[in-house]
């Protein structure tokens, strides 16, 4: 009688470990009942660590453009308690700075610290998700990506080259030009070689202009050694940084062609895909959280900044409202072209104007002037 209760105990044993086995192989999983939270849980418990490489556009030293990509790779891998990490590679590193859409895309690198503004040659569209000249400002261009389909404009057109892409940094506006003389005239435009960025280099060269795309390393000794006349390149706390008050000491605002300046991280979309729920929720909330602090960090640094170059012997500007009227006139003609030759960059103007046309009704009455 007691063999035969070891025996039924074994037996039970035996039972127990096989139905366990079973209830925990791959095969098994469609016969588990979980919803919700429960799914979400069984997920993250499984998750792989990632370890992840991400180009930069901009060197790690470089205050806001720079050290904000840092700080994303250090708050994934807190909230992630060490499971996550996108490491930051200086420019050049991986890729060149203006190389990144392509390594991105093919998944030679993971991610990119980078500006969609780069990609104008490659995807038109892509520049109004970096900054739109005489555009909105900050709050109205988060409204507008958040809440009136600019983000998923964004997505839609990164998706197809293999992308997926979100704001990731908010800068405050920048500063429009460093010329070694005074601007007075249109006319002083006319023949000028000036490194500009994005949508405002179109306007730029229908003033006489002529522009080029150059990172930012590249651009002080570009204007050192006289290869360019004249740059921009961001808000005065990143151009005093630079250095550009040492060879150019007129600087000149407002920054038409930037109110404001988001950046991006762009992950390969297949890696993207590859992540649990909740490991794109910390990027999404990292990247969140990044707006908020650039902007405020943004408002902060550029009073002492703007002292320090005017110690350092720079002459502050505004534009003549004679030289403003020519830009914004020069800008309708550039957006109306472009709009007429990419059907996604008219999509995406469509979209801003019309969101824009119902802001105003809030703004004109919500804000002084």
């Amino acid at each position: 009688m007691k063999g035969s209760t070891v025996i039924v105990g074994v037996i039970g044993l035996i039972v127990g470990l096989v139905i366990g086995i079973f209830a925990l192989s791959p095969e098994s999983e469609t016969t588990v009942s979980l919803e919700g939270d429960d799914v979400a849980a069984t997920n993250e418990a499984i998750a792989a660590p990632i370890r992840w490489k991400m180009a930069s556009s901009f060197a790690g030293n470089l205050v806001q453009l720079g050290d904000q990509g840092r700080l994303i790779e250090e708050r994934v891998r807190v909230l992630s308690g060490g499971t996550m990490e996108l490491k930051f590679f200086e420019p050049g590193a991986l890729v060149p700075p203006l190389e990144i859409f392509d390594a991105v895309s093919t998944g030679s690198v993971h991610a990119g610290w980078t500006a969609a503004g780069y990609w104008a040659g490659k995807v038109p569209a892509l520049q109004f998700f970096t900054a739109v000249p005489f555009g909105p400002n900050a709050g109205e261009a988060m409204a507008w990506m958040y809440y009136g389909g600019g983000l998923d404009l964004m997505q839609e057109i990164y998706a197809r080259h293999n992308i997926f892409s979100q704001p990731c940094n908010l800068i405050s506006p920048e500063g429009s030009g460093w010329f070694r003389e005074e601007i007075n005239s249109v006319e002083d435009l006319k023949g000028l070689k000036m490194r500009f960025f994005g949508l405002g280099a179109k306007v730029m060269e229908k003033l006489g202009v002529s522009t080029q795309l150059l990172a930012g390393g590249d651009i002080f000794p570009a204007l050192e050694l006289g290869t360019i006349d004249a740059t921009e390149f961001s808000m005065p706390a990143i151009d005093l940084d630079l250095g550009f008050y040492q060879v150019a000491k007129h600087y000149y605002f407002p920054g038409w062609h930037q109110p404001l300046s988001m950046g991006e991280l762009m992950i390969n979309l297949d890696s993207w895909k590859s992540l649990t729920y909740q490991q794109q929720e910390i990027i999404n909330a990292v990247c969140r959280e990044s707006l908020i602090r650039g902007l405020a960090q943004g408002e902060a640094i550029q009073f002492p900044a703007l002292q320090e170059l005017q110690s350092k012997g720079v002459t502050l500007h505004r534009w003549s409202p004679e030289i403003l009227a020519a830009l914004a006139s020069a800008w309708d003609e550039v957006v109306t072209a472009e709009a007429a030759n990419d059907e996604d960059f008219a999509r995406v103007w469509a979209s801003l104007q019309e969101f824009r046309k119902g802001w105003k009704i809030w703004g004109d009455l919500g804000y002084l002037d």
